[in-house]
C-alpha cells in the first residue's frame, strides 16, 4: 500500500503563473487553507514539488 499525504494550500494563486495555477486544480485545491489526502505516487510528488512554495505537506500515519 502507498503513503498517503495530506497537502493544504497556505498561499493564493494569483499572481502565479498559469502553469502552477493548473497545478493547484489538478490537486484537487481550489481555495485557500483547502485541504486534500492523496496517494504519495511520483506524478503526485512531482506536481507538489512545483508548487511547494504554496502548499504545506504532511505524511499521514
Amino acid at each position: 500500500m502507498m503513503k498517503k499525504i495530506k497537502i493544504t494550500q497556505v498561499k493564493s494563486g494569483i499572481d502565479r503563473s498559469e502553469r502552477q495555477k493548473q497545478t493547484l486544480i489538478a490537486l484537487g485545491l481550489r481555495k485557500l487553507n483547502a485541504t486534500k489526502e492523496v496517494e504519495a505516487t511520483p506524478q503526485i510528488l512531482g506536481m507538489v514539488n512545483k508548487v511547494l512554495h504554496l502548499v504545506k505537506v504532511e505524511e499521514i500515519a
